[in-house]
């Protein structure tokens, strides 16, 4: 009976575990996309010249 707990409890880990790694890729390709967007959507400051659309 433990044997079998212990692989339902493992198979559980893991499938936690991959699920939040899927979800962390995708929040990366978002973050990625908006970064990028960043690069093609950038307003011109008062000196005329081409800032950054984030302050850090």
């Amino acid at each position: 009976m433990v044997p079998l707990l212990l692989v339902l409890l493992l198979a559980l880990v893991l499938f936690g575990a991959g699920f939040a790694l899927k979800a962390l890729w995708w929040i990366a390709v978002i973050v990625l996309v908006l970064w990028l967007l960043g690069f093609v959507v950038r307003t011109a400051d008062s000196g005329g010249r081409r800032g950054r659309w984030y302050r850090w």
